[in-house]
């Protein structure tokens, strides 16, 4: 929701640059930069802020309701799983196997009723930055950084200069001149929530997270985003909620709870 007043003036691509130009910066002048390898900084910066960002960015303009676009990228839980199995060599339980068909389902309901407000494409573009975000979880979990924070700041020094780069060659100046001309405070407003609460604080506390705990058990928190998305979404922009989208949700929702169950029971056994 918030995202969707941003982008009432900012075109998507300069949101996401300065969204993480302003997390970048005045921090940086406080914080050194994390002792991590530079290839790892750059993947985290830019699967979460070129991939995950830049497409969700796009797609919540053009082709998907910020309500749909928060549920829809919470299938990271499974690409998430799905890396720890490739890479980490976890294995899944046939729980964890029914849990991602039940939302599998779901994400079938919404793919069968696309139309003007929810398309196969924004569900295409939200779907692979659901795939950018588990990577980026991947990168932070193996980057052994002591400070997420500071490791948060200096990977979105990485993430701004090539979204503006993207910017300027998809966008061109003249949208980009008339997008901040015509920003007022509530534009800002929303920038800095997702600069500083989102990104600072939202982020690295994630990632931090994610360094004490396997990511199959910390990634389906992320459940409740849809939660309070959708919900914002329906009173503040009156996002039409028919039942079919009801029941996707529940689908989604059903299964993500599913694996959470699962991954608790593996860690009790």
């Amino acid at each position: 929701m918030v995202i969707k007043y941003a982008l009432s003036a900012l075109p998507p691509l300069l949101l996401g640059s300065l969204r993480f130009g302003l997390a970048f910066i005045p921090a940086a002048f406080f914080v050194p930069r994390p002792k991590v390898a530079f290839l790892n900084l750059l993947t985290y910066g830019l699967c979460i802020g070129v991939g995950q960002f830049g497409l969700l960015y796009f797609a919540i303009e053009n082709a998907i309701s910020p309500g749909m676009a928060s549920l829809v990228i919470q299938t990271q839980v499974f690409f998430s799983i799905a890396l720890s199995i490739l890479i980490d060599k976890e294995r899944l339980t046939r729980l964890q196997v029914l849990a991602l068909l039940v939302c599998a389902s779901g994400l079938g309901g919404i793919a069968f009723n696309v139309n003007a407000e929810t398309t196969l494409f924004g569900l295409g573009l939200v779907l692979t930055a659901a795939l950018c975000w588990a990577m980026g979880n991947m990168a932070s979990k193996r980057s052994g950084a002591n400070d997420f924070f500071h490791y948060v700041v200096w990977s979105s020094a990485l993430s701004c200069p090539t979204l503006f780069a993207l910017s300027l060659y998809f966008e061109g100046w003249p949208r980009i001149e008339l997008g901040l001309t015509q920003s007022d405070w509530t534009v800002w407003a929303s920038l800095l929530w997702q600069s500083w609460g989102n990104t600072l604080f939202g982020y690295a506390a994630w990632a931090w997270l994610l360094s004490k705990h396997p990511l199959s058990r910390i990634a389906p928190v992320t459940l409740l985003v849809p939660v309070f998305g959708m919900s914002a979404s329906a009173l503040l922009l009156s996002e039409s909620m028919p039942s079919w989208k009801v029941t996707s949700a529940g689908l989604i929702l059903l299964g993500l709870l599913m694996n959470i169950w699962a991954s608790s029971r593996r860690s009790a056994s």
